[in-house]
Parts: structure tokens; C-alpha cells; sequence
């Protein structure tokens, strides 16, 4: 699962260090450079609505091993075909293709790990994830100083072959898996069932809010620490992607965390870390602006592992068409938020950013809140992490 996880966040956002060598190569600005982020989280956030139903059908594993092998060529074709379109065209197939790993991924650890382990477990899925897109996007950075842009998207393409070839060998067979064989039909009418539990619609309405902060911050920083008065080289900033390390640790702190005192009473806390380090970056001096974008990171991340195993555990039996929907949210609001966000910093700078990353993460503290509330599905309140004798708040 590590190595699922390193591909799909290196290639998914390893060109976001690359976004200025864009804008200067192909005459953008840095809400078109952005696409390159946008046009692949957008595909990849629709067809992981047909890859969830799909790996009930096929299994888990094949799903996510074509998944990986697929998107690592076609990275690899990225670094080798010219043009800004076809770039984009590759961009939008390579998000289509990486659809089967986070629809799969904490439905696979659903089914194979024990439920009181599930936060813990999803925790560290999520850490491995956020060390392998860490380390994909530092390596990207530093390449990109020394060789371009083509060299460094080649070197990425390489690792997520390698990284694919070791989950097929590594990865074992499931044995919690059931085929079920599903019309559309039914899947829109699970989906409608899913959507009219209130847990369930506030939780998909904060993966679409918190990925629109993540995508916003880490895509503009670049372009706000290569112009004066800081000027800093591409490494440098790709330095910044080490921030990571914290995200890594925090989500699995809160997902253990939340395991213990329950889901609804921990998650104002990663809620609440996002929007202060949002509102730190609107500082000046560059050691402030770099614990702003950590503490965001490890909200952000910790808000992600609550909320994904929660999906999870709410839905029951029907975890794979919430997780789904769930992750279509979480996608498509970093690809539709991600060139709102472009659009801020072109007209107000940093402070566009911040104003606009500030109120999303102050909707997510608000949803946090309203979480408390909702009322555990009756098949789980013996369960600690929906226990209703903790005090609201």
C-alpha cells in the first residue's frame, strides 16, 4: 500500500513544483498553469465514481495494479510528447487511469483490516501517501533546477513504474473479498440512500472544502516564493514539499486518536489547525509563511484520515459507492477550487489566496461543528468511536 500510495500522489501532483517552468515555457499564467493539476483531478474524481462500483465487480487488487502501471506510462509519455495541449491531454488520461487506487484503497483495508483498527490503519495508508507525494514532488523540484522540466517528469514516471511493479509482486491477495455484480440502477439508488443520511452529506461536503485548501495553497506557493522579495530557486521551494513529514504524522495521530475518543469529537481539531495555518501565511517574513503552510498540512491531512475511515464506517456494507462519492467530492473540489484559486491570487495576490482559502477553511470548522450533532446510525452505537455519552463539543 505504500507503493499504491507513493505512485498515486507523485504522479498526481508531481508536476504542482513544475507550474512556473509552465507558465514561463508555454507564455500562461498561473491559473492556466494550474490546469495541469485541475485537468487531472477532474477526470480522476468522475471515473473513481465507476472505478468503486467496478473493483466490486473485478476485486480490489487487479483494479489498482492496472490502475498503477497505467498511469506510469502515460507519465512517461508526458515527458516525451511536446506542447501544452497534449501535455494536458496526457494529464487528463493520467487522471482517468489513477481513479482505481483511492476508490479501492481504504475499502481494500476496510475489508481485510479489524474495524477497531480501520482509523489507525487508514492513518497510515495515508501517511505513506503523503511521503511518497512529498518525495515525488522534492525529487521533481531539485531535477527540474538542473535538467528541465521533461527530465524531471521522466525520472517521476520511472519511480511510479517501479512502484507499480512492486505492489504486483508485493501486495497480497485479498481475502475479504466478495464479488457483487451491480446494475447502474441500483448504484443510483445506493447512492441516493447514502446522500440522505446527514453524516454522510457533511462529511462529503468537507472533502470537496479541504482539498480546495490543500490544491490552492501548495499550487500558488511557488509562484509567491520565486517572485521578490524572496526569489528562492525551484529546490528551494520544492523544500517546502517536506512540510509533508508533518501531514504524515498527523494523519495518523488523528486517525488512532479518533479510534479512542470518538470521530465526532476529534475532528474540530484538524479543522481548526487548517484555518490557523491559512491565516499565518498571510504573514511576511518567510519562516512565518513556512509554519503557516505545516500547520495547514497537518489539518489538512488530519482532517482527511477522520473523514475517509468515518465514510467508511457510516456506510456500512455499502462503503464502496460512499467512499466514491466521498473521494469524487475530495477531487473534484481541489479541480474546480484549485483555478478559483488562481483567479484570487491574479487579482489580489496572496492575500486573495488566503481570503479564499480562509473561508473554506472556516466552512469546515463549521461542518466539524454541525458533525457533533448528527446522530450515530443505529447499527453503531456501541461502537466507541460513535459513543453517545461523550458530551456534544
Amino acid at each position: 500500500m505504500l507503493a499504491a500510495g507513493f505512485s498515486t500522489f507523485a504522479v498526481l501532483y508531481g508536476v504542482q513544483p513544475l507550474l512556473p517552468l509552465f507558465a514561463a515555457e508555454f507564455a500562461l499564467t498561473p491559473a492556466e498553469a494550474s490546469l495541469a493539476i485541475s485537468i487531472a483531478t477532474g477526470p480522476l474524481a468522475v471515473a473513481i465514481l465507476i472505478a468503486g462500483p467496478m473493483s466490486d465487480l473485478v476485486g480490489r487488487r487487479p483494479l489498482m495494479i492496472v490502475s498503477l502501471f497505467a498511469a506510469a506510462a502515460l507519465t512517461l509519455a508526458t515527458a516525451l510528447l511536446p506542447g501544452w495541449t497534449m501535455l494536458l491531454g496526457l494529464r487528463f488520461l493520467t487522471g482517468v487511469a489513477l481513479a482505481g487506487i483511492p476508490s479501492v484503497a481504504v475499502v481494500y483495508l476496510a475489508e481485510e483490516v479489524d474495524r477497531s483498527s480501520l482509523g489507525s490503519s487508514v492513518g497510515l495508508y495515508i501517511a505513506g501517501a503523503a511521503i511518497g507525494g512529498m518525495s515525488g514532488r522534492l525529487v521533481v523540484s531539485i531535477l527540474a533546477d538542473y535538467a528541465g522540466w521533461r527530465a524531471s517528469l521522466a525520472a517521476l514516471g520511472f519511480a511510479a513504474s517501479l512502484s507499480a511493479l512492486a505492489f504486483w509482486r508485493l501486495s497480497p491477495r485479498p481475502r475479504g473479498f466478495a464479488p457483487r455484480r451491480r446494475g447502474v440502477g441500483s448504484i443510483l439508488k445506493t447512492t441516493g440512500t447514502l446522500l440522505e443520511d446527514p453524516g454522510l452529506r457533511l462529511l462529503f461536503i468537507v472533502g470537496a472544502l479541504v482539498m480546495g485548501i490543500f490544491v490552492t495553497i501548495y499550487n500558488f506557493t511557488a509562484f509567491r516564493l520565486i517572485a521578490p522579495p524572496y526569489r528562492l530557486g525551484h529546490s528551494a521551494v520544492g523544500a517546502i514539499f517536506l512540510l509533508y513529514i508533518l501531514g504524515s504524522a498527523s494523519s495518523a495521530l488523528f486517525g488512532s486518536l479518533s479510534g479512542r475518543l470518538s470521530r465526532r469529537h476529534t475532528f474540530w481539531m484538524p479543522a481548526l489547525l487548517a484555518l490557523i495555518g491559512v491565516v499565518l501565511t498571510a504573514a511576511s517574513p518567510l519562516p512565518a509563511i513556512v509554519a503557516g503552510i505545516g500547520i495547514t498540512t497537518i489539518g489538512v491531512f488530519g482532517i482527511h484520515a477522520i473523514a475517509s475511515a468515518w465514510v467508511s464506517h457510516r456506510a456500512g456494507a455499502e462503503r464502496g459507492t460512499a467512499s466514491a462519492v466521498y473521494l469524487f467530492g475530495y477531487y473534484m473540489g481541489g479541480s474546480v477550487m484549485g483555478p478559483i484559486g488562481g483567479v484570487a491570487w491574479a487579482r489580489m495576490g496572496w492575500p486573495g489566496v488566503v481570503f479564499f482559502t480562509g473561508m473554506l477553511a472556516a466552512l469546515v470548522v463549521v461542518v466539524a461543528l454541525l458533525l457533533i450533532r448528527v446522530q450515530p446510525l443505529p447499527e453503531n452505537l456501541h461502537r466507541p468511536e460513535e459513543d453517545q455519552e461523550l458530551p456534544p463539543g
